[in-house]
């Protein structure tokens, strides 16, 4: 194992033993041990071959011993009894919005609560409500979370379906009976959050890449396999299905098996108002539904298939039925999309002075690895003490280091600079920072993390760090969690009119969590004048991988290059970052 999932493996076994009521010291030192994990820089495996873990802060003679076998052997046999010794519903129920470890651990001694089933009855006996700790307001919440839950069960987060579905597609692709291939569907249109994965391929041998399809590594379980179709399980429990057509068909399948419901059928619609019949097997010069090939209207590709139909070519990403047909008929022309390819750096992360895993220095070297021109970090402010926020001190301090950083790049000739900045929490009287240091930082970034059960309380705070001249830009706007929660309480009209009113940017949150602000949002704002700044939100070097994912969300809120801030070389984004304090 490396020290990733090692500290996955300790995490849970911290976990675990919460929920068996341990020791808190005893927890603690697991939960303890992942944040020193995550943070170590070295290679791990090299630490356990020579014997050097107890070099790491916490890590005793146990702690050394459970490691050293989860690296050498992949597998822990301490953790495989800890699990077994606990109801295996119990662990699921921390999934549930608002349970830890010591309430779920309260209610299986009290109650006997060991499933989610269980937990649903007792709310509705009201046992819950009863139990001390709890009340009627948890026990609503509860429920409210299990049907949130529930709602969800078979929705997938759409970088959850591109980590299993990409190595697929690129099988598929070197497969030899493969002409072409593709994804299809909610994927293909990059919607934040996914049902099934659809696969479509053109191919003279269908058989052969059905029996390929299903013997893919990853794949759970078989549920059907036929001719020229395949369905399977894959990992995370996402169901793919693969169709199999001949190429003459492929652009036509693609098209329907892409667009939603709602932009089918206006494709069809066009087609039959033209006197011809658009499906999955083609475009054909006939009224009724046919698979005639005499009278297929050979079309290459889909650009073709919507130049038939007296349209410039839609990317996926567009076919929502949002707009897209008034923009391209008539010889209209969509604007062209923002490429990820085209962002010059992220300017809302997080390093290990706060809740992020890596140092600084890391940070910088993966940045300008990567040919980027700058990467903000913008840890939190002081309010968000469980993240470790900053202090003034210490916001001095980071200052300084990032000073030193950015010499030791000039020194080389380098023109990539670390950014100073801070997320600073929206507070109910106020920024958390005073105006002074704000002005002291290179990028701030203005966040609700804690709302008002009040719409218009939620909206007041939002609107006033919008006039704050100091405040670049509002951090993931509605504090929705995909699949977990639901956005904020607010009026975002009203917060969209006061960011265009003062240049306030909008951040598009490119946590595959969040994609805040919504991509159905992002038109209005755009054309209000509002500015979009894709950011990371990086606590790990992974997440710089979020860009590309954010991209493709603001390409669904039609945005373009123009409109997106962190698309600018470094000086000309200074300029802007200082234009926003003169307006103020």
């Amino acid at each position: 194992m490396d020290k990733n999932e090692v500290a996955a493996v300790l995490g849970e076994i911290g976990t675990l033993l919460e929920l068996k009521g341990e020791n808190p010291f005893k927890t603690r030192a697991y939960h303890n041990a992942v944040r020193v994990l995550e943070g170590l820089d070295g290679s791990l495996e090299k630490l356990v071959a020579e014997k050097r873990l107890g070099e790491l802060k916490g890590f005793g003679e146990a702690l050394q011993d459970k490691v050293t076998t989860l690296v050498t052997t992949g597998r822990l046999p301490y953790f495989e009894e800890l699990k077994a010794s606990l109801p295996p519903g119990l662990p699921a129920l921390l999934e549930i919005q608002g349970l830890g470890p010591k309430k779920v651990k309260k209610l299986h001694d009290e109650l006997g609560i060991d499933s989610m089933e269980k937990l649903e009855a007792a709310c509705h006996a009201g046992t819950i409500a009863a139990l001390e700790g709890f009340g009627e307001k948890s026990q609503s919440k509860i429920l409210e979370a299990i049907a949130f839950k529930r709602q969800f069960a078979s929705r997938h987060r759409l970088f959850d379906a591109l980590v299993v579905a990409e190595p697929i597609l690129e099988c598929l692709r070197g497969h030899p009976d493969v002409i072409r291939c593709s994804t299809a569907g909610s994927l293909r249109r990059w919607k934040e959050v996914i049902g099934d994965i659809d696969f479509l391929v053109s191919s003279k041998n269908p058989s052969a890449v059905i029996e390929d399809f299903v013997s893919q590594p990853g794949i759970q379980s078989v549920l059907a396999k036929g001719e020229t179709k395949a369905s399977v399980i894959l990992g995370a429990g996402i169901q793919a299905d693969l169709r199999v057509v001949a190429d003459v068909e492929y652009p036509f399948a693609l098209a329907y098996f892409t667009g939603s419901k709602e932009h089918n059928i206006v494709m069809r619609q066009r087609a039959i108002a033209r006197g011809l019949r658009l499906n999955e097997y083609g475009l054909f010069r006939s009224h009724e539904e046919t698979r005639d090939p005499a009278l297929r209207i050979p079309c290459r590709d889909e650009a073709d298939i919507f130049a038939e139909l007296g349209l410039a070519y839609v990317p996926p990403e567009l076919r929502e039925d949002h707009g897209e047909f008034a923009a391209v008929e008539s010889g209209g022309r969509l604007p062209k999309l923002i490429e990820w390819t085209e962002l010059k750096g992220s300017l809302h992360n997080h390093s290990n002075w706060s809740d992020g895993r890596d140092t600084l220095e890391a940070i910088a070297a993966h940045a300008h690895e990567l040919g980027l021109g700058y990467w903000a970090v913008t840890d939190h402010s002081r309010a968000s003490f469980q993240a470790n926020g900053l202090d003034l001190r210490r916001l001095a301090e980071q200052k300084e280091a990032i000073r030193r950083v950015n010499e030791s790049y000039a020194a080389e000739g380098s023109d990539f600079r670390l950014l100073t900045g801070s997320e600073v929490d929206i507070l109910k009287d106020g920024l958390d920072f005073d105006d002074e240091t704000l002005a002291g930082l290179d990028v701030v970034v203005a966040s609700l993390h804690v709302p008002s059960s009040d719409p218009a309380e939620n909206t007041r705070r939002l609107v006033r760090a919008a006039e704050n001249p100091y405040v670049h830009m509002l951090g993931h706007l509605t504090g929705r969690l995909l699949l977990e929660r639901d956005a904020y309480k607010l009026d975002v009209d009203a917060v969209v009119d006061a960011c265009a009113a003062t240049g306030t940017w909008i951040e598009l949150n490119a946590s595959p969590y969040r994609f805040d602000l919504d991509w159905r949002l992002w038109k209005r704002a755009r054309d209000k004048g509002v500015k979009c700044v894709i950011n990371c939100d990086a606590h790990r070097l992974h997440h710089f991988d979020f860009l590309r994912l954010g991209a493709g969300i603001a390409r669904k809120g039609w945005l373009t290059r123009a409109d997106v801030i962190n698309t600018l070389t470094l000086p000309a984004l200074r300029t802007e970052l200082e234009a926003k304090r003169r307006k103020g």
